[in-house]
């Protein structure tokens, strides 16, 4: 929450003053969440079942403001019916992509293949008045690149 303030008076001389908390935006928080994941620790229970240590003995120990976690999360690389996962067998990825949909990620390293497949798309679209729109259709190739 945030402290917002807006003053009121002549020429906003601010004689009187409102204030409210105000929730931030959803992109902000959405950043500031993806910063905490990235930073986040694995933990275990310390022995006075009070507080956590950290899993690795080269981790420091989180602060309060810290994310942690307890398990590591599940691989969604292979199917699993326990969590719904179908793997990523079979899956369109991006070749050229070093982000999350790119093969060596999105594959688990088991590698992928590509091939090319003929696409037919409108194209040279053109309005005719009133009320109509006339394409070509143009064929060209694309290549799909798919995990193993």
């Amino acid at each position: 929450m945030r402290l917002i303030c807006k003053c009121h008076g002549l020429s906003g001389s601010c004689t009187l003053r409102t204030c409210w908390q105000k929730v931030p935006s959803f992109r902000e928080v959405s950043e500031r969440l993806k910063v905490k994941f990235d930073g986040a620790a694995k933990v275990i229970p310390d022995n006075d079942g009070k507080s956590v240590i950290p899993a690795l003995s080269t981790l420091k120990p989180p602060e309060r403001e810290d994310l942690i976690y307890f398990e590591d999360s599940p691989s969604f690389c292979w199917p699993s019916k326990k969590t719904g996962s179908l793997g990523t067998q079979g899956r369109q990825c991006n070749a050229t992509s070093m982000g999350v949909d790119g093969c060596d990620i999105l594959c688990c390293g088991r590698g992928y293949v590509q091939h090319s497949i003929r696409v037919e798309e409108y194209c040279r679209c053109k309005f005719h008045w009133c009320c109509d729109v006339k394409c070509d259709t143009c064929t060209h190739r694309r290549v799909i690149s798919t995990c193993l």
